[in-house]
């Protein structure tokens, strides 16, 4: 550790992805005290981190926690990065019973919000669900409501070793950007949400490195989904494209129609109206628009026109509101 720090203390090197995994399996040993684990952290957040060494991190931590396997479904996970400072209500995890209730198999990794009012782990909470890493009942709600939930503090043990320093710290670090890397599952297909265009260089650059069909959105006025407040980026391993709401067919809305309200339960309220088919155009027009790239994504011979009619007959039909119902009947 002390040859990597003083290489990174003399500025201009990058670490290899092989040099950061190993130094992550230490952390997990607990090989190193703490001071040196808040130097390292430290300067990879001042020099900028590289998608090598958030690879390298994301291997260490892949291999100290606990896998499940959903290869058979092949799997889409629908994530943001969060720390976009918006609070809006949980539209990735929304997202995610619309696209299965269309019948497409969903695997989300999510946790407790870090920067919001309700985070996918909360809102899943206040409706009572139970997390769980037994992969037969993970499968059993693939297989039964074409949608499961993967509560990473179950899943990537490691995490733990660093989480004082990071509290310690009080600052950001390159922690703050695995979580959409670490899903145990290894899904097949992942839309990533991301709240900066530096980001979406970052991502692309590790995605394109691991095996994984992917679609990065990004709003430019700084949302980590597609909030139709204004143009958004999306960028696959193929296509960098910006879209406008109008692209979509659909009206811009403003950042109030997106909020998540003061609490969690006033975020929870929306999630269910927008499920429902109850919820104001602005906020599931948002979700509609998220549903479709993630459809288009797995179902890539669909227009997004067509995409998105299946997203909106999810929710017109029942299907999205009767997926959440069967998956809290199954995990709770």
């Amino acid at each position: 550790m002390k040859e990597i720090l003083k290489r990174l203390v003399a500025g201009g090197q990058s670490l290899s992805r092989e040099e950061v995994k190993q130094l992550m399996l230490g952390i997990t040993q607990e090989k190193y005290p703490t001071e040196q684990i808040a130097s390292l952290l430290t300067a990879l957040q001042i020099e900028g981190i590289t998608a090598d060494e958030l690879l390298g991190f994301r291997d260490g931590l892949l291999e100290t926690g606990l896998a499940v396997d959903l290869s058979p479904y092949k799997v889409l996970d629908i994530v943001g990065t969060g720390g976009d400072g918006k609070n809006t209500f949980n539209i990735s995890t929304c997202t995610c019973f619309v696209v299965a209730g269309a019948g497409y198999k969903v695997a989300k990794h999510g946790n407790f919000a870090a920067t919001s009012v309700s985070g996918a782990s909360t809102v899943l909470q206040n409706h009572g669900v139970k997390f769980t890493n037994d992969a037969s009942l993970l499968c059993k709600s693939l297989e039964e409501c074409n949608f499961t939930y993967l509560h990473a503090q179950l899943f990537a043990r490691g995490m733990k070793n660093v989480g004082p320093v990071r509290k310690a710290m009080g600052i950001p670090t390159c922690f703050n950007l695995l979580g959409p890397l670490i899903n145990p599952s290894h899904p097949t297909y992942q839309m990533l949400g991301v709240a900066d265009l530096a980001q979406m260089r970052l991502y692309h650059s590790a995605l394109q490195r691991i095996d994984v069909d992917y679609c990065i959105v990004n709003s430019t006025d700084g949302y980590d989904e597609i909030s139709l407040t204004g143009p958004f980026k999306v960028q696959t391993r193929d296509i960098e494209k910006v879209y406008t709401p109008a692209d979509l067919g659909l009206p811009a809305t403003q950042p109030s129609d997106i909020y998540g309200g003061e609490t969690s339960e006033e975020a929870k309220a929306i999630f269910d109206h927008v499920l429902e088919g109850t919820a104001t155009p602005g906020q599931t027009n948002t979700v509609l628009a998220n549903a479709a790239f993630a459809i288009h994504l797995i179902d890539k011979d669909k227009s997004l026109s067509d995409c998105l009619a299946t997203a909106r007959e999810s929710i017109e039909s029942g299907k999205a509101i009767a997926t959440l119902r069967k998956y809290i009947e199954i995990n709770s």
